[in-house]
């Protein structure tokens, strides 16, 4: 075989960055080694990969249809070096975590796991859940667990486990105290907090409450869950989260769960790994491991 890993990184590099010079950065060559390079496989392959459009390379037909091809070819190369430059220490595995499994599932998840598979290493990477699934595709991490909808073509997608969402505000907020029945038309008024676009639990919380409330009006967006369930604790507004996220502040009574017209708020956590990858026998266990762990977790 004439194609080398080192044309299809490189490949990688220009379809990632647009341009060899870019591309060269990436992986530590001079510009005219990693256009020369690109052109070899060109040659090999009988086809141009990229269009030229101005001073940019964009992928045409078939780099689009080797891009997938070239990544799983890395990340077997990629796995081969991880299982046997460093066979005492034990597999390593790279987990994507959207924002509120990471930060209030997933560490006690791997703490068991660890337990379990004294030798396996975890290596986390929490964002939200479009970040998480382009992640999964670009073979960046070898699973992913979302708490939204996935809408990528190239990953498999399995229900992991089931997340209740609650309605919550700080035991002064007037929707509390006024001592009436809460009404869909007072929620529709009320102040929203809310998460950013693109995060799974904005889509979720949109998906469940829409329905009812017609429109979401947002008085405030924030990046994760904890700034969320903080400002709420503050009166800034309402908030829809996971139970998991809000429990604590429930518990000291910084926040009150709201008693609403709304029915059970549930929403699947999913499991994510690209169609494109062999699941290694660590990757398998890990993956069989988080299966078992949601299976035993309060409903």
């Amino acid at each position: 075989m004439r194609i080398t890993l080192r044309q299809l990184q490189i490949f990688l590099a220009v379809a990632q960055s647009g341009s060899t010079t870019a591309a060269a950065g990436l992986v530590a060559l001079s510009q005219s080694a990693a256009s020369a390079s690109l052109n070899e496989l060109e040659s090999l392959l009988g086809v141009q990969l990229f269009d030229r459009v101005g001073k940019r390379l964009v992928l045409n037909d078939s780099g689009r249809q080797l891009l997938p091809q070239a990544r799983h070819m890395l990340d077997a190369a990629h796995t081969i070096e991880r299982q046997f430059n460093d066979p005492a220490s034990g597999s390593e595995l790279h987990l994507g975590a959207s924002t509120t499994i990471g930060s209030y599932l997933l560490p006690a998840m791997i703490a068991a796991y660890r337990r379990e598979h004294t030798g396996a290493r975890v290596r986390a990477l929490v964002a939200n859940t479009a970040d998480i699934v382009d992640a999964v595709v670009n073979f960046e991490v070898d699973a992913g667990l979302i708490e939204g909808p996935c809408h990528a073509d190239d990953v498999r997608v399995e229900p992991w486990m089931m997340d209740e969402l609650i309605v919550v505000a700080a035991p002064a907020h007037p929707i509390v105290t006024g001592g009436r029945k809460i009404t869909l038309k007072m929620l529709r008024e009320a102040d929203w907090l809310l998460r950013e676009a693109g995060s799974g639990t904005r889509e979720a919380v949109e998906h469940a409450l829409i329905p009812y409330l017609h429109h979401l009006p947002s008085s405030f967006e924030f990046g994760n869950s904890e700034a969320i369930k903080r400002a709420t604790a503050e009166g800034l507004g309402i908030s829809c989260l996971s139970r998991s996220v809000v429990e604590d502040l429930i518990e000291s009574g910084k926040l009150v769960e709201l008693e609403t017209p709304l029915p059970t708020l549930r929403r699947h956590f999913y499991m994510v790994v690209s169609r494109h990858r062999a699941a290694s026998p660590s990757l398998a266990a890990l993956l069989s491991f988080c299966r078992e762990w949601a299976q035993q977790q309060p409903r």
